[in-house]
């Protein structure tokens, strides 16, 4: 496993953690977007939002 990959899975269960102390029915639905997208780059190595911020043009 890549340093890379670990960080998008220790970042995405950071979130988490803090989704579920502060109450998974109290946060909004939109901050399980960011965590989901870290998981699916931890596993396929394939970062969506990486892959967007290129594509608008940032190195």
């Amino acid at each position: 496993m890549s340093a890379q990959r670990m960080l998008f899975f220790t970042v995405a269960a950071l979130l988490f953690s803090g989704i579920a102390l502060s109450g998974w029915n109290q946060v909004h639905w939109l901050l399980y977007l960011p965590a989901g997208m870290l998981v699916f780059a931890g596993l396929t190595g394939i970062c969506p939002g990486l892959m967007l911020y290129r594509r608008l043009g940032f190195k």
